[in-house]
C-alpha cells in the first residue's frame, strides 16, 4: 500500500483547486492527490565526501525473471491528445511565482544529479529543485557518468523515485516530469527489449509493429520510473549520407505517416488513463532529413510548398493520433533558425496544424543560437527571440542553469510578460496531470516484472521477420539448406551491438569496452540464431573488422571459402548517432568490399551478403560479386534468430525497401517522389523487395474511369502465390501524374499499401480507395489543389512491370482545398 506523501504547499494549492473544481462542478481533480511513497530507495545522501569510484561502469547485477506475458491494452482508433486546461491547473498557475514558473519550463540532464561515485547525490537534487524550482530532468544516468552502464529497471526506478520524493518535499513541491529517449523500446533500460530501428520497422510496411514497437518502450519507460518518450522520429530520411537515417520511417511522406500514427498510439495510447503508457513526442519539427551536404545539423534549402508536400504529412498524422509533445528540430532551414522561427514553430506547427500539446527544444538547441549557428548575438537574445516569437514551453537546456537565469532577468525587465509564462506552464502542468503525476509520480514495481518478457521478444523478433529485405537472389542461392557446408564471415554476425546501432544502451551504442557483455544475456548474434535454426555450431572467420581497417587472416578465408558449399558475409557499420555517424562518402569501407571481392574472384562459392546497417551504404563491386544480398537494416537486440530463419527458408523475406538505396554517390538523395522528368535509376527503388515465392499480379480494375472529388474510385487487383514458400506480400498502390500544368509530377507517390499473407497456390483481390482530394498538390503560393490530367496508377512497379491501368483526375485547378500563410 502506497504512503500519502504531501508537501504542506501542495496539499494546500489542491485542496483549494478541488473546492474551487466541486464549486464549479468539475469532475477533475475533486480530491487532494495521494502521492506515493518511494520507499525502499536506495541513494548515497553522503554527497560523496570521499571519491572512491574509478569511473569505470559498473554491469548492474539486479536479476529477475521477466514474466512471460502480461495484458496490455490494444490499439484503438480513439484518440486522447493534449488541448483543454483544466480549471485547477490554471488556478496552480496563477499560485506560482516567476521563478517557480521558469523552473517548470526547464529540463535538465541527470549527470547534474550525479556524485563522482557515479550515484545520487541528494544534495544536487535539492540544489535544483529549490534554486532554480526545476520541472523535468531527463536521460539515463548510463550516458553521464553513472556507476552502471546500463540501468535495471529497478535501479533506474530507485532514482528516478528518490528524485521525485526530493521533489514532493523541496521547492514548489510538484513532482517531476522525466524524459528519456526510448526510440526502439526502452533502450536505456537494462532488459528492455530493443526494437528494430525506425527504418527497418518502415520495412515491415505493417504499421501494426510501429505500435508494438512504441507500446513496449512506453511500458517499460514507465517501469523505471520515467513517462515521456522523445519520439516517434517523423524526419523524412532524403539525403541518405545523414546519420539519423536509421531513426526513421524512411524517405517517403504515406509510409512515414501510417508508421508515425500507428507509433503514437503505441507509445501514448490513453495516456489519460493508462499508466503503461507515456507521452508521445514527434520530432523533429522540421525538415531535419535534408542536411544539404549529409552532415547532421547541415543547412537545408526546402521550398515552403515542398516542406508542405513532403515534410509535413507524418508530423500532421501524428498530431491528429493525439501527440501529447512535440520537439523543434536543431539548425536551420533555407537559413533561418528553427528554434527562433514564428513561421514554423507557430504559424505552421500550432495554426494550421492544430497542435495543442506541449513543445520542447532539443538539446541546448536556445543556447546554440548563439554558441553554434550564430542567428543570435547572445545567449539572452536568443531566450528572448524564442519565447517572444516561437509558441515553445520548455528548454531542453540540459547542462546549466542559464536558461533560468536569462529568463529571470527579461521578465524582470519587462522584455517577457509573465502572461507568456503561464501559457507554457499551463500546457506542462496539464501533461503532469494527464500522466498522472499528481495522483502517483511513482515507478509502478509490477511493471518491473514484465521487462524482457518473452511477449516483448516474440514481437520484436515478428517485426525482424518481417523487415529484413532481399535484394537479389541469383540461381536462387537462398534459402541455405541445413546440409549445406555453410562458411560464415565478418563482423555484424558475431555482434549483439552491431546489430543495435545508436540509441542502444548508450547514445552512441555500447563502446568497444562495453562490448556485447553489456547485454548480460538479453540479446542474441546471427550466429547463435544459426545454432539455433541448424543444431550445428556454426563455421565462422570474423575477415575484416567493423571499420573496414584491414582484413584478417585473409589467405585462410579464401581457403576455407573454397572448401564451402556457401558463404555468408555479415558486413555494415559500427555503432553511432548524430554526429558521430557523419561520413564523407556512401561507399562501405574499402576492405568489405575487397573481402567479398577476394572471396568471389579466387572461389567458386557462392556469396551470400547480409548488411546490417543504419542507413543505404553503397555496395561498389559487392552488388555484381554476391549472389545474394539481404539487408537486415539495423535489428535490435534479438535480430540473431530471425534473420538466421529468413537465411534458412524458416520464413520467407517479405521485407520493402522504405528508401531509394542509391547506385552511385551522386544519388545520394534520390527519392521515389522527384521530378519524373530526372533519371531515376537507383541501386533498387523503394518499395522493391523480393521474396522466396514466385507471385504475381493479375486483374487490376478501376471501379471507374474518372477521379474527382467526393466520388472515390476503388482499385482491385488480385495477388497469387505460386509457390514454393507461404508468403507474406506487401501490396503497395501508386499513382503517377502524367502531366501536372506548370509543375513537374513526381516519379511515383506512393497512396496505399497492405500486407497479405499467402498459401502456396492462393489468390488475394486486394482493393483500395484512392481519392482526387489525395492529388492535390501544394504550389509555390501555398495553396493545395488539383491539376486534372491522366493519372497511371500502378501496383508494386519496380517488382511487377505494367500492371497498372490509367484513371482521369479531373476538378477545377481554381479551387483551393487548403491554404497556409508564410
Amino acid at each position: 500500500m502506497r504512503i500519502a506523501l504531501l508537501g504542506i504547499y501542495t496539499e494546500a494549492l489542491f485542496l483549494v483547486s478541488a473546492i474551487t473544481a466541486v464549486a464549479m462542478g468539475l469532475a477533475e481533480a475533486a480530491d487532494p492527490p495521494v502521492f506515493g511513497s518511494g520507499a525502499g530507495v536506495v541513494v548515497n545522501t553522503s554527497n560523496a565526501t570521499s571519491c572512491t569510484w574509478d569511473g569505470v561502469q559498473e554491469l548492474d547485477d539486479e536479476v529477475w525473471k521477466p514474466a512471460a506475458s502480461y495484458a496490455f491494452r490494444g490499439r484503438s482508433n480513439e484518440t486522447q491528445g493534449p488541448g483543454h486546461i483544466d480549471r485547477d491547473i490554471m488556478h496552480m498557475v496563477r499560485r506560482l511565482s516567476v521563478t517557480e514558473k521558469i523552473g517548470q519550463m526547464t529540463q535538465v540532464q541527470v549527470g547534474l544529479l550525479l556524485d563522482c561515485n557515479g550515484e545520487l547525490n541528494e544534495t544536487a537534487v535539492k540544489h535544483w529543485i529549490n534554486t532554480w524550482k526545476i520541472g523535468s530532468f531527463l536521460e539515463s544516468p548510463g550516458n553521464h557518468n553513472g556507476r552502471y552502464s546500463w540501468y535495471s529497471p529497478q535501479k533506474f526506478s530507485e532514482l528516478t523515485d528518490a528524485v521525485q520524493r526530493i521533489a514532493l518535499e523541496n521547492g514548489p513541491k510538484i513532482p517531476v516530469l522525466w524524459g528519456l529517449d526510448s526510440v526502439r523500446g526502452a533502450n536505456y533500460v537494462k532488459g528492455a527489449t530493443i526494437f528494430p530501428a525506425g527504418i527497418a520497422t518502415a520495412a515491415t510496411f505493417d504499421a501494426d509493429h510501429a505500435f508494438a514497437a512504441g507500446r513496449v518502450a512506453a511500458k517499460d519507460s514507465r517501469a523505471a520510473g520515467t513517462h515521456w518518450a522523445f519520439a516517434p522520429v517523423l524526419d523524412i530520411a532524403v539525403n541518405k549520407l545523414w546519420s539519423r537515417t536509421y531513426e526513421n520511417f524512411g524517405e517517403d511522406p504515406f509510409l512515414s505517416a501510417q508508421m508515425g500514427r500507428a507509433s503514437v498510439q503505441g507509445y501514448q495510447g490513453d495516456y489519460k488513463s493508462d499508466r503503461t503508457r507515456v507521452a508521445a513526442c514527434l520530432k523533429h519539427f522540421i525538415g531535419y532529413g535534408y542536411p544539404f551536404d549529409g552532415s547532421d545539423r547541415a543547412n537545408r534549402h526546402i521550398a515552403a510548398h515542398e516542406l508542405l508536400e513532403y515534410y509535413v504529412p507524418p508530423f500532421r498524422a501524428a498530431i491528429e493520433a493525439g501527440s501529447a509533445t512535440a520537439m523543434e528540430s536543431y539548425g536551420v532551414v533555407n537559413g533561418e533558425a528553427i528554434m527562433l522561427s514564428h513561421y514554423y514553430l507557430t504559424q505552421l506547427l500550432r495554426k494550421q496544424l492544430g497542435f495543442e500539446g506541449m513543445l520542447v527544444t532539443d538539446w541546448g538547441e536556445i543556447n546554440s543560437q548563439d554558441t553554434l549557428y550564430r542567428t543570435a548575438k547572445n545567449v539572452e537574445e536568443a531566450t528572448k527571440l524564442a519565447l517572444q516569437q516561437t509558441s515553445v514551453d520548455m528548454s531542453m537546456v540540459a547542462d546549466d542553469a542559464s536558461f533560468g537565469q536569462t529568463m529571470l532577468d527579461l521578465v524582470a525587465n519587462g522584455t517577457l510578460s509573465e502572461e507568456r509564462l503561464d501559457e507554457s506552464v499551463a500546457r506542462v502542468l496539464q501533461l503532469k496531470k494527464d500522466l498522472g503525476l499528481f495522483t502517483d509520480p511513482f515507478a509502478d514495481p509490477q511493471l518491473a516484472t514484465t521487462v524482457g518478457s518473452q511477449q516483448d521478444v516474440n514481437a520484436a523478433r515478428d517485426a525482424v521477420r518481417e523487415s529484413v529485405t532481399l535484394l537479389k537472389n541469383e540461381n536462387n542461392v537462398l534459402p541455405l539448406k541445413v546440409n549445406d557446408k555453410v562458411l560464415f564471415i565478418g563482423p555484424t554476425l558475431d555482434s549483439t551491438r552491431l546489430m543495435g546501432g545508436g540509441w542502444n544502451v548508450h547514445w552512441q551504442g555500447p563502446s568497444n569496452e562495453d562490448g556485447d557483455a553489456v547485454y548480460q544475456g538479453f540479446g542474441d548474434t546471427i550466429l547463435r540464431g544459426v545454432r539455433q535454426v541448424t543444431g550445428k555450431a556454426p563455421k565462422y572467420m570474423q575477415g575484416v573488422d567493423i571499420d573496414g581497417e584491414a582484413l584478417i587472416d585473409i589467405d585462410n578465408v579464401v581457403r576455407a571459402a573454397s572448401k564451402a558449399d556457401k558463404v555468408v558475409v555479415g558486413l555494415g557499420e559500427h555503432t553511432y548517432a548524430e554526429n558521430g555517424g557523419n561520413i564523407g562518402q556512401l561507399l562501405l569501407p574499402e576492405k568489405h568490399i575487397e573481402l567479398v571481392s577476394a572471396i568471389a574472384n579466387q572461389t567458386n562459392t557462392p556469396v551470400v551478403v547480409v548488411l546490417v546497417q543504419g542507413r543505404p551504404r553503397g555496395l561498389g563491386t559487392i552488388a555484381q560479386n554476391a549472389a545474394a544480398i539481404l539487408n537486415a537494416y539495423l535489428p535490435g537486440a534479438y535480430g540473431g534468430l530471425p534473420i538466421a530463419e529468413l537465411l534458412y527458408g524458416r520464413v520467407s523475406p517479405s521485407g520493402r525497401l522504405p528508401t531509394t538505396y542509391p547506385a552511385t554517390e551522386a544519388q545520394a538523395s534520390a527519392t521515389i517522389w522527384q521530378s519524373s522528368y530526372g533519371e531515376y535509376a537507383p541501386q533498387w527503388a523503394f518499395g522493391y523487395g523480393l521474396g522466396y515465392s514466385n507471385i504475381t499480379y493479375s486483374n487490376v480494375t478501376l471501379s471507374h474511369s474518372d477521379l474527382q472529388m467526393g466520388a472515390p474510385v476503388t482499385v482491385s487487383v488480385t495477388v497469387t502465390n505460386h509457390g514454393p514458400h507461404v508468403q507474406k506480400e506487401v501490396v503497395q498502390l501508386y499513382t503517377h501524374q502524367q502531366y501536372r500544368m506548370g509543375y513537374a509530377p513526381e516519379l511515383f507517390r506512393l497512396r496505399g499499401f497492405t500486407k497479405v499473407n499467402l498459401n502456396v497456390g492462393a489468390s488475394e483481390t486486394v482493393s483500395f480507395v484512392l481519392t482526387a482530394e489525395e492529388m492535390a498538390f501544394w504550389d509555390r503560393k501555398l495553396r493545395r489543389r488539383i491539376e486534372p490530367a491522366p493519372v497511371t496508377v500502378a501496383i508494386n512497379p519496380f517488382i511487377q512491370k505494367d500492371i497498372s491501368a490509367v484513371v482521369q483526375l479531373r476538378g477545377d485547378p481554381g479551387y483551393v482545398l487548403e491554404e497556409a500563410d508564410y
